[in-house]
């Protein structure tokens, strides 16, 4: 499919943009040190100061839609503080390309595109800009205010087209190809080395779940210093049995929690009400947190996830949340996409959940409420239209729902965007229910109706007709569905994974 809005290269020299957060702190003189380390290329490591800049000069450009001797819509708006952002519009402050949209290739002067181009190359034009200094970049913020989505590509390179690639950056691009204990064992061979191997900026993600059973305290004071610019951590499994005590963890955190963005703590059962509110405190950033299994947690501890407003992504699967802080959470938590409340045996009344989540969490894509004892056709009225965006639910193993309440046929009219749909063991599930789904979510590539006695060969057929994506349909234990009818499904449709299981 062709691009709807024209597809930009940006050529940027002197590597752009470089660490943010500590920019706002390091001197004028711990800067210039900085630029002169990496202008010498000498060993010391370069990132003695983080650097936030703009760019200082448009060099070259393909396109713009302003006059020559004019700034409006030029691409010279491109140097300097931006004026517009975080104003939204058609503004003539802005940079804007002649070309938009697929018309410049469907008219009769279009050119006749060249055999043997890479697919991956699908520039219509590109701007040139120059920046003040030379760093290592960690992040390329670009202002878009109006149809955002143009730039597809930004390259960076030196000033001088002779000067080769930098013997550091070499290195640090060789040192991304090693696992955790090879990067700590090549640190211990020479100093140079050693500078690349400490460097904060090989440990931006950091999955330690694969050394769990050996990580203690002692580990993570070893990695405290490298891991001050760390965003996705992985804990996973650790700490268990007293290896790591709520004390090192805190310390852990208090130096390394600022630029958090995902942590994972899956079956971490040295957590305690402390670590969460150490979390809540130290990781203002955070978007992504994982308790699952962390059912050694106090129900009271939960209370403090509600602090982190930014989370897009909680996984509370068997910990013994209460009512009480979940609905906390939801009320301040808005900006949810992803939700996981699996067999949490602690929540009261699920009905009360559900509708705070339709409610306040609009933005909500994703939600596991496997085994929910108690949620019933009222509950899920509030989320079929409080969160239209679903596109993943789990309602396996609820006893309470029944298909002749309506509710199942209500998912499939107000959620189209359904991709993966989970009934397990509900036996009511019938064939209007698959007919609903066939009619309403053509998107649907995931459904399970195990156990169900209500539904017949030719409904799934209809559905299978219907939802071309479809690649997993669990009919397990379906008192309708007999070998034969799923052989014949499978011959008619054979992309899709049909799973059938039978009782001996």
């Amino acid at each position: 499919m062709s691009p709807v809005f024209p597809m930009l290269t940006v050529l940027t020299m002197f590597y752009y943009i470089c660490l943010r957060r500590r920019a706002r702190t390091a001197t004028r003189g711990e800067m210039m040190n900085s630029r002169r380390t990496i202008e010498s290329n000498s060993r010391t490591s370069p990132l003695n100061a983080e650097v936030v800049q703009y760019a200082k000069e448009v060099v070259d450009f393909s396109s713009h839609y302003g006059s020559e001797n004019s700034m409006s819509y030029t691409m010279w708006n491109l140097a300097g503080v931006p004026n517009v952002f975080p104003s939204s519009g058609d503004f003539t402050q802005t940079a804007v390309f002649r070309t938009y949209g697929t018309w410049w290739d469907q008219c009769p002067s279009a050119s006749l595109p060249f055999k043997r181009t890479p697919p991956n190359f699908q520039s219509q034009d590109y701007v040139e800009l120059t920046f003040e200094q030379q760093v290592y970049p960690t992040a390329v913020h670009v202002l878009e205010t109006y149809h955002p989505g143009a730039v597809i590509r930004i390259l960076a390179c030196s000033a001088n087209p002779y000067s080769p690639i930098p013997p550091a950056e070499l290195i640090q691009l060789i040192l991304n190809h090693l696992t955790l204990p090879d990067l700590c064992r090549l640190a211990q061979t020479c100093k140079l080395l050693n500078q690349h191997c400490c460097d904060p900026l090989q440990y931006i993600h950091l999955n330690l779940q694969p050394y769990w059973a050996k990580l203690n305290d002692t580990s993570l004071e070893f990695l405290q210093p490298r891991c001050t610019l760390v965003q996705w951590l992985n804990l996973s499994w650790t700490g268990n049995r007293g290896f790591i005590s709520v004390a090192g963890f805190s310390r852990f955190l208090k130096v390394c929690g600022s630029e958090l963005v995902r942590l994972e703590l899956s079956c971490s059962h040295f957590l305690n009400e402390t670590c969460l509110e150490i979390i809540s405190e130290m990781c203002p950033n955070l978007q992504d947190l994982n308790l699952s299994s962390c059912d050694k947690l106090p129900p009271q501890a939960f209370n403090h996830i509600a602090k982190l407003c930014g989370l897009r992504r909680l996984v509370l699967y068997r910990t013994k949340v209460e009512q009480t802080a979940l609905l906390s959470i939801l009320n301040f938590c808005s900006e949810l996409q992803h939700l996981s409340l699996g067999s949490c045996v602690m929540i009261e009344d699920y009905d009360v959940i559900a509708s705070m989540i339709g409610a306040k969490c609009k933005k909500l894509r994703t939600l596991d409420l496997w085994r929910c004892k108690n949620i019933t056709e009222n509950g899920i009225a509030e989320l079929a239209s409080g969160c239209p965006l679903l596109e993943e639910l789990d309602l396996g193993w609820c006893p309470t729902l029944q298909s002749g309440t309506g509710c199942f046929a209500r998912l499939a009219r107000q959620l189209p965007n359904l991709q993966k749909l989970f009934l397990t063991a509900n036996r009511s599930v019938c064939d209007t229910d698959i007919e609903e789904l066939a009619c309403n979510c053509t998107r649907l590539r995931q459904l399970d109706i195990l156990g169900t006695r209500m539904v017949s060969p030719p409904s799934l057929r209809k559905l299978l007709e219907s939802c071309k994506d479809l690649s997993l349909l669990d009919v397990s234990f379906c008192s309708q569905i007999d070998n034969r009818a799923v052989l014949e499904l499978n011959v008619s449709f054979p992309k899709v994974f049909i799973k059938k299981s039978f009782t001996q």
